[in-house]
């Protein structure tokens, strides 16, 4: 068992046993002592066998945690993250490859090959089988290529050694990234294209992904990290030279991230965030995000082992955090409004609240990103407790039951 496994079940006792034992013990009233009889009761107990504070001290040591890593959050955003300003494109659509990344979905992938402009004349497809694509070449990845890179890693490794590339950078886009804007690359080794999911099936899904852009503000203050948290493969382009030295060769759930996190330690590279988004489709089921989450997160944490010390803690924390961070709005503010004061009243219940108007905050920046045609969605704010449960939902299920084979998430195709 990894220790956040273990760690999230023993939370989950804890607040399950000590809950219960607060809300079903019996109440004691002392009486008046030497008082009149007819005074009224000095003191109120629960006889709760002492679980009631183990239910406090966990519901403090959750709040704690996720106060801690919206703290770090603020950090990476108004200060690390400050004044950031995508660089300018010094290199032109004749500097760049495309490769469309797919198992057999040909018309999703012709969206996306669609949507590129016309100066991108060098345009891949990477698929595991055969499919019907126009306006580009279409390659099928052998069955018995073998590499330690599994599923979409693999298929980039086959690629990166078979395709011939004699342009600057390699742009790497998911079979459903089509593009909305994209003029060419600054001058950087790694560059990440901003993502912007369309809704598809669930509305639910849906505001999950438009609270994560909120969430995602912080990717401002990656290029002035010494490791980038975490990177989108959805749409991110590698100087060949770098993929050459680094290569996609490694087994991980999360080929992407454990790329870039590679390529930083191992080479003297650059970062960016460039201004060019992808329309990308938001998972259209509960199913299909939660198993999404779930490979994120058991992807992240089987990666995060490659990392120095200080950035694997952080990782980790993190997401233990986000797994846990339904509890403050769905557990600790309707305890603190019912007068539960086991979890020590007035100061657990702000800080509590605090939070609360984080993760409103986090909802609101997401859509404030996707601009003024889509503010109507700031009409669902009263749902974002919900909608934190969603995003986090697959977080907790690949901290507990990490999947062992990647899963491509469902694509719908369409607007």
């Amino acid at each position: 068992m990894n220790t956040e496994r273990v760690a999230l079940v023993a939370v989950t006792l804890a607040l399950l046993v000590g809950g219960a034992a607060t809300l079903f013990a019996p109440t004691v009233l002392s009486g008046p002592g030497t008082a009149p009889g007819h005074a009224a009761a000095t003191t109120t107990t629960v006889a709760d066998g002492g679980l009631g504070w183990l239910f406090g001290a966990t519901l403090w040591g959750v709040t704690l945690l996720f106060g801690a890593t919206a703290l770090v959050w603020f950090i990476l955003t108004t200060i690390v993250g400050a004044g950031y300003e995508a660089p300018p494109n010094e290199y032109g659509l004749d500097d760049v490859q495309v490769r469309i990344m797919t198992v057999d979905a040909a018309d999703v992938v012709q969206e996306t090959v669609d949507s590129l402009p016309d100066g991108l004349d060098d345009v891949h497809v990477i698929a595991e089988s055969p499919v019907d694509v126009s306006g580009a070449t279409v390659h099928v990845v052998p069955e018995d290529f073998t590499c330690r890179a599994v599923r979409k890693g693999r298929a980039q490794e086959w690629a990166r050694r078979a395709l011939d590339c004699q342009r600057e950078f390699v742009l790497y886009l998911d079979e459903d990234s089509v593009v909305e804007s994209f003029a060419g690359l600054p001058d950087a080794d790694i560059v990440q294209l901003r993502e912007k999911p369309r809704r598809t099936g669930s509305n639910l899904s849906y505001l999950a992904d438009v609270y994560r852009m909120g969430v995602q503000f912080e990717q401002r203050a990656f290029a002035r990290l010494s490791i980038p948290l975490f990177a989108w493969g959805g749409g991110v382009a590698v100087r060949t030279e770098v993929e050459e030295m680094t290569t996609w060769d490694r087994e991980t759930l999360v080929e992407d991230t454990a790329f870039v996190w590679a390529a930083f330690q191992e080479f003297d590279v650059t970062f960016a965030l460039a201004d060019a988004v992808c329309r990308n489709e938001a998972p259209p089921s509960l199913y299909e995000i939660l198993q999404q989450r779930r490979r994120w997160a058991a992807g992240n944490v089987q990666a995060s082992t490659m990392l120095p010390l200080r950035y694997e803690i952080l990782t980790r924390v993190r997401n233990y955090a986000w797994a846990l961070s339904p509890i403050v709005t769905l557990l600790a503010i309707p305890l603190s409004l019912l007068s539960v004061t086991i979890v020590y009243g007035g100061l657990f219940f702000a800080a509590s609240m605090g939070l609360a108007l984080c993760t409103l905050a986090w909802f609101l920046l997401g859509v404030v990103y996707y601009g003024a045609d889509h503010r109507h969605w700031a009409l669902a704010l009263p749902l974002a407790p919900v909608i934190t449960v969603i995003h986090s939902m697959g977080t907790v299920a690949g901290i507990l039951n990490p999947p062992e084979t990647f899963r491509v998430t469902t694509k719908v195709g369409g607007e």
